[in-house]
């Protein structure tokens, strides 16, 4: 997103509704486009934080991204792996926007860099984002930005999968009517970039959010991004010499328009070698690196989806295969669906529009079922 962050932001600058329902503890981080403060409800006592975005809708990109996160979150819903949006306040002045959700303590981009995981905190993090993973890929949503800063951790290391923003529908990704500028400027920061979005690919699909598990997974290892590129090329030239030039097959698996050209573009050719994991995550038992190689491989199709890494050695101590599924927690739930097609880009009013509506009709939906119990 793109809106600019008045000079100094502060409690003055939430809007006296929003002010009346929490009480600001303190300031947990500001960006270019937002600010999010640690607040307590004033009628719960509970602990929340609270997000407020500006210039939400200052142009259709934003405003997608906005209508996005929001309608998706609203649909996932219910699963304790995914952050709960709480609720949403329009602001006064029509252009920011408030988004309350659960509060966590940090992130796993920060507990790896404090390096403050042990083994058993690594397989827990890791079976909880399988958990999350399952529940919205059995939704027909791909998250395409998956990364350590979006796995919120607490102090009891629950894992919660935030940022929707770049979500898309699994039937809108199969249209193939995404620009690939769009792919490559902003579809998850590039270090977790599976191969086929970096060769420019329009019709990927799940694999690619089990791409970057394993990337963020490997990184959880090692402390160390295992892919840090400096661009689209070199980021292939990266993957290509730790896991050697994709063969033939696994060319033909993610074959794109421009998939031959930039491979042979690349400084690391066809004789690059492909590196044994031992060697990469040195300090990672059997298990781990049987797991990271099912992730981190070139085709697709040869990754393992989210429900089978539920029952990968790695993460079966805590989880039973067999074991019945829960709703909401784990059960797959019907396709979300969007209120238009959204490969066809909208005016920002259109998606104003639509989230408003949409909130209003989640508001009465949650009205009746509350008479009803």
């Amino acid at each position: 997103m793109t809106g600019n962050a008045p000079s100094e932001a502060s409690i003055s600058d939430i809007d006296k509704r929003v002010h009346s329902k929490y009480e600001i503890v303190s300031k947990l981080g500001k960006g270019a486009y937002g600010i999010v403060w640690k607040a307590r409800d004033k009628k719960s006592r509970q602990i929340v934080a609270l997000k407020k975005i500006f210039d939400a809708f200052q142009n259709s990109t934003d405003s997608q991204r906005t209508y996005r996160e929001i309608v998706f979150l609203q649909f996932l819903e219910g699963h304790e792996n995914i952050i709960s949006l709480q609720q949403v306040f329009r602001a006064e002045n029509d252009r920011d926007i408030y988004l309350i959700f659960d509060y966590m303590e940090t992130d796993l981009h920060a507990a790896i860099r404090a390096n403050i995981l042990e083994p058993l905190h690594k397989q827990y993090v890791m079976y909880q984002a399988c958990k999350a993973l399952m529940y919205i890929h059995s939704a027909g949503l791909v998250h395409r930005d998956l990364k350590p800063a979006n796995l919120l951790l607490n102090a009891e290391c629950l894992v919660k999968v935030c940022d929707y923003g770049l979500c898309r529908t699994v039937s809108d990704i199969a249209k193939g009517e995404e620009e690939y500028t769009n792919l490559t400027d902003y579809v998850a920061t590039r270090w977790y970039r599976a191969p086929e979005i970096l060769l420019a690919s329009k019709k990927y699909r799940e694999s690619v959010d089990m791409w970057s598990l394993g990337c963020i997974f490997a990184e959880m290892m090692n402390g160390k991004p295992i892919f840090p590129g400096t661009s689209t090329l070199n980021q292939l030239e990266r993957v290509i010499e730790k896991i050697g030039f994709p063969s033939e097959a696994e060319r033909k698996s993610i074959e794109t328009q421009y998939s031959k050209t930039m491979l042979e573009n690349l400084t690391t050719g066809p004789d690059s070698a492909r590196r044994e994991w031992k060697e990469l995550l040195p300090s990672a038992p059997p298990d781990a690196l049987s797991f990271v190689s099912r992730l981190i491989t070139w085709a697709p199709e040869a990754r393992l989806t989210a429900e089978d890494a539920l029952s990968h050695a790695y993460c079966v101590r805590f989880h039973e295969a067999g074991t019945e599924l829960k709703w909401p927690e784990d059960k797959p739930k019907p396709a979300a669906e969007l209120r238009f097609n959204d490969c066809e880009k909208k005016s920002a009013a259109q998606y104003r529009n639509a989230l408003y509506d949409n909130i209003r009709e989640s508001k009465e939906l949650a009205a009746i079922r509350q008479k009803l119990r």
